[in-house]
């Protein structure tokens, strides 16, 4: 007996093992190696065994694999990650060995390495609730199921319905999970699971082949066929093709899984596990799953965790939530508040923008509802809570106003000196503007310890992220509370301090600004765009702008201009910003809103405006510069840009940067943020890179005295 894992028999000879780790969780480590290898000694000389049941004490079944563990795996050390995923698999081998029937009874989330030891068990029963998950998510973390995941899905389910599960990393509830073959069936609660388990294994009394896997049976095959299968080889190409365009093949797990899918259907069981085992291996020690990991699990927990809330504040929650403006912003505010139970008044200057807001709810309700996701009653109490108004009457009392109009500095004092006296004792006032700074904004206010910035991104009912801005007098409760509002909104909050622009907004524009420069310079546009792509942005540079408007980037910079924020003679890309003026006051050309941009607009897709050649290319110069400058430009820029926040205290940690640039403005997840960026390329080879591109291409380019610091040092961004 272990101390992990309890060892219990009961008098119909059925053994439970419970596992029950040190800890909050159960987690794939040395613990749970030494607890599950002693459960196997033990029940292989159990004489007279009817069956196994494994469940957890936790409110989890197991959390997947330690990623503590796999993140100080080396190149180099790939043979020792090797021999430790063949050991872990080994047991979970032993498992499907047994000679009685294994029932993995799922309390909690099993997810990972947890739906791992679950597929290596004979029948697999779920409590049906909210808190249980199951799925194989290690692709998000640039990682691949490595405990047999690959293998036994693809086995299970076949290539193509494994698809989604193993490359998107797509999680299921409980009932769903049943529906798509992944568990057998479910209980209603806690109490029925154990005895359902016991009483699954009792009927399985004289049937040979419960104990078996259908894989170890003679004669099995892969559902939907194997790779001879002229509709999987064409899935398999299709899958190759699509996967690649996604990726960039800059995501080496995506690639390395559907291998692995691929090697299944071809080969036994057994090898294919090793097949998984080496690429697992492989994977472990590049430096792009060591920098997902780093962002996508450290410093999201850290973020999320509320590393930058102020201690000593109890937790808030928000009732009554105010909103100033209907637009695109406040709708999507509206209905994020509404989906967990905020009440909400969204006021706008007519009754029909006010309804119209509230309509944007109603029609992403009923795209929720068509797919499952929601019932119609459900989404009538959602709709119920929002009340369109055009009186400041409706706001009295509310917990948060959050302004949400147009970057008008005049029109955002107005409402704020109308409408502060609306909130309740204690109450806050949140600005959503994107750019212009809160300590001038709360300059209106009555009160600007309780004013305080929220960023939120569009669209607001998808997109994770809030960027919350503290001004000059803003008090530490009042960013508490802002960031407690921003977690019962579910979304994920970075903290930063107030500058122009703040953190994301200054940034997302470099890449924008540098690719106008390149074509300003006499660079072909097409070029500019398609070595933007191969950065790994989810759209190239000049589409992203046009997305975001020309005519609203130069509204920004002339605004920052006239508030005194900013010099015209400071610019960084002069000739970049003359070309998009030529652009909207000669050609007309705003953006896509405007009727086209960079790109012209058909019927039959997009395509970049002929003009830009005709005025601007260069072959010369386009001749002159090769690939990786452009590209090394177009990513330095926003790196350089975070650096630079980060040393004028605008970002206030490195977490809130890489997490803030990934779910914020598309830094591609490969880099892990552009801070985590710089600890994979090479701190000092980062700054001499700089060098080079500022001895090439001007000042824009220099290293920041933050990383020549670091640099000396020895020492990363963490």
């Amino acid at each position: 007996m272990t101390t992990s894992f309890l060892y219990e028999k009961d008098s119909d000879n059925i053994v439970t093992v419970t596992m029950d780790m040190r800890g909050s969780v159960n987690a794939i480590n040395d613990e749970f190696i030494d607890g599950l290898r002693s459960s196997l000694e033990k029940l292989a000389g159990e004489a007279d065994l009817a069956g196994v049941v494994i469940t957890s004490a936790k409110k989890t079944f197991v959390a997947g694999g330690d990623l503590n563990d796999l993140v100080t795996a080396q190149p180099g050390e790939e043979h020792g990650v090797f021999v430790r995923t063949e050991e872990i698999k080994a047991l979970f081998r032993g498992i499907e060995k047994l000679p009685v029937p294994v029932v993995a009874a799922i309390n909690g989330a099993a997810l990972g390495g947890g739906l791992e030891l679950c597929l290596a068990c004979n029948y697999r029963i779920a409590v049906d609730s909210k808190a249980v998950m199951v799925g194989l998510p290690e692709v998000g973390l640039g990682l691949l199921p490595g405990g047999g995941g690959v293998v036994r899905l693809t086995t299970l389910l076949g290539f193509e319905k494994a698809f989604p599960f193993l490359i998107e990393g797509k999680k299921l509830g409980a009932a769903p999970a049943v529906a798509a073959g992944l568990l057998h069936e479910t209980v209603a609660d806690q109490e029925a699971l154990l005895p359902r388990a016991k009483a699954w294994i009792l009927e399985q009394r004289g049937n040979e082949l419960a104990a078996v896997q259908p894989w170890d049976v003679r004669g099995f095959k892969i559902p939907g066929g194997g790779e001879e299968q002229p509709s999987i080889r064409q899935a398999i190409v299709f899958y190759a093709a699509g996967l690649r365009k996604k990726t960039r093949g800059l995501l080496p797990a995506p690639e390395m899984i559907l291998d692995i899918m691929v090697e299944t259907l071809r080969v036994d069981l057994d090898t294919a596990l090793r097949i998984e085992s080496r690429q697992f291996a492989q994977l472990v020690t590049t430096p792009e799953a060591k920098n997902m990991i780093n962002a996508f699990f450290f410093q999201m927990n850290q973020v999320a965790g509320g590393q930058s809330r102020p201690k000593g504040f109890e937790k808030s929650t928000v009732s009554r939530l105010g909103i100033l403006g209907g637009g695109m912003m406040g709708q999507g505010i509206a209905m994020s508040a509404a989906m967990v139970g905020i009440s909400v008044v969204i006021k706008d200057v007519t009754m029909e923008s006010a309804e119209k807001a509230k309509a944007y709810s109603e029609k992403g309700l009923a795209k929720l509802i068509q797919k499952g996701r929601m019932t119609e009653a459900a989404a009538q109490d959602v709709l119920a809570r929002i009340k369109p108004s055009i009186s400041n009457d409706d706001l009295q009392g509310c917990d948060f106003i959050i302004e949400a109009v147009f970057e008008n500095v005049e029109l955002k004092h107005s409402l704020t000196k109308s409408t502060e006296s609306c909130l309740a004792e204690g109450g806050v006032w949140a600005s959503n503007t994107s750019t212009l700074p809160i300590t001038s904004l709360s300059g209106a206010s009555s009160n600007p310890s309780n004013f305080i910035g929220m960023h939120f991104f569009s669209p607001v009912d998808r997109m994770p992220l809030v960027e919350i801005i503290c001004g000059a007098e803003t008090s530490e409760e009042t960013l508490a509370k802002a960031f407690d509002l921003a977690r019962q909104l579910k979304k994920t909050p970075i903290v930063v301090n107030d500058s122009p622009g703040f953190y994301t907004s200054r940034t997302i524009g470099t890449p924008i600004q540098e690719a106008a420069q390149l074509i300003a310079e006499g660079i072909n546009a097409v070029r500019v765009e398609s070595v933007g792509k191969s950065v790994g942005w989810p759209v190239g540079p000049l589409a992203l702008q046009d997305e975001v408007s020309q005519k609203l980037s130069l509204d920004i910079i002339d605004a920052q201009i006239s508030m005194g924020l900013s010099k015209a003679e400071d610019d960084p890309t002069p000739q970049g910003t003359a070309l998009m003026r030529c652009l909207l006051t000669e050609h007309k050309r705003g953006g896509r809103v405007h009727g086209g941009g960079y790109y012209e607009y058909t019927e039959a897709g997009k395509h970049i405006w002929p003009g830009l050649r005709e005025m601007y290319f260069n072959a010369e110069v386009d001749g002159e510069v090769n690939d990786q400058d452009i590209r090394d430009r177009l990513l330095f820029r926003p790196v350089i840009e975070s650096l630079v926040c980060l040393e004028t205290g605008v970002l206030r940690t490195v977490a809130d940067g890489n997490i803030g640039s990934i779910m914020g403005i598309g830094a591609p997840a490969w880099t892990g943020g552009y801070l985590q960026f710089i600890n994979t390329y090479g701190v000092q080879r980062f700054v001499d890179r700089c060098r080079e591109l500022e001895a090439k291409y001007g000042k824009r380019f220099a290293p920041p005295a933050i990383v020549i610091d670091k640099a000396a040092a020895g020492e990363l961004f963490q």
